[in-house]
């Protein structure tokens, strides 16, 4: 049987800082099932920074051609994280780009963000980055990618908290 996690949310964005909205969403459930989609940026989103795209390999091509609406992800977000509390290591930038879709789709989120550091010790949160950092080496996928860092993140948890 396979070990319950938290519930981690993980966002890509346009940039950095002001102006910067959500350009792929990304998630895993408490039995590690991924979930992630592109989210096509709307008309007064304007924002882009090349040095970001560079990080995510993101194109806003690839947006306009595959993503979903910002209210179509929102919908989907709702439907299937309704009630639930999601965990974010970077949670003051991905709950701010949360707040920003949900603005745009003109609904209210119906889960909750928090930050993982609510579920760690102090030595378990200084543990986190090296932790983490090594994942990436060892399970050589792309970083900065929501799906691939939702699992990470999922298995840096399990491995701080000695449940590996």
């Amino acid at each position: 049987m396979q070990t319950l996690v938290p519930p981690i949310i993980d966002l890509e964005a346009s940039g950095f800082g002001s102006g910067s909205y959500p350009i792929e969403i990304g998630y895993a459930l408490e039995d590690r099932m991924v979930n992630c989609c592109l989210v096509r940026p709307a008309p007064s989103w304007r924002h882009w920074s090349d040095d970001a795209e560079k990080i995510h390999g993101i194109s806003r091509n690839m947006l306009e051609e595959d993503g979903l609406s910002p209210r179509e992800v929102a919908l989907r977000l709702n439907d299937a994280l309704r009630g639930k509390t999601l965990y974010s290591d970077a949670w003051s930038y991905d709950s701010s780009w949360l707040g920003r879709l949900f603005d745009e789709a003109e609904l209210i989120q119906r889960f909750r963000i928090e930050t993982i550091n609510r579920l760690l010790t102090q030595e378990q949160m200084e543990a986190w980055h090296d932790t983490k950092d090594s994942l990436w080496a060892e399970m050589s996928i792309d970083r900065h990618r929501a799906a691939n860092d939702v699992r990470v993140l999922q298995e840096t948890f399990l491995r701080v908290t000695g449940r590996v």
